[in-house]
């Protein structure tokens, strides 16, 4: 399996999204890279950092009134959602089904940085200091 990484092709060039893509994506790494034992740990602390992430791009885009806020919201809320539900997953051992959440949750987020946080970025560049 190939390891989440950060690559420049994320770079948004607004310094607060990059730096929390970045963490999103060093934990991510740090998930798919956990041993069973150490995996609920690690999905943990990768959906804390999620929930916290995408709260702050959902208040910016609210407080800047950003015309994609609702759609990019959606996405957000949507996939927040599924990776709660992995929690419960291995609450109950189903480690696989989790593992392939990970490389999943690596294919959406390059997808959605590229459609949704690229426009919010270039907004936020026009609308708070980064």
């Amino acid at each position: 399996m190939n390891t989440a990484q950060w690559t420049p092709a994320l770079s948004l060039d607004f310094d607060p999204l990059d730096k929390m893509n970045h963490e999103l994506m060093e934990r991510l790494a740090q998930a798919q890279q956990a041993s069973d034992a150490e995996l609920s740990q690690a999905w943990g602390e990768l959906v804390a950092h999620v929930a916290t992430h995408f709260g702050q791009e959902d208040t910016w885009m609210l407080e800047t009134g950003h015309r994609q806020a609702e759609a990019h919201s959606l996405q957000h809320r949507v996939v927040l959602n599924l990776l709660r539900e992995g929690v419960a997953q291995l609450r109950q051992g189903q480690l696989a089904q989790v593992r392939q959440m990970s490389r999943e949750l690596a294919a959406w987020f390059s997808r959605h940085t590229h459609a949704f946080d690229e426009a919010l970025a270039l907004h936020l560049r026009g609308h708070l200091p980064h």
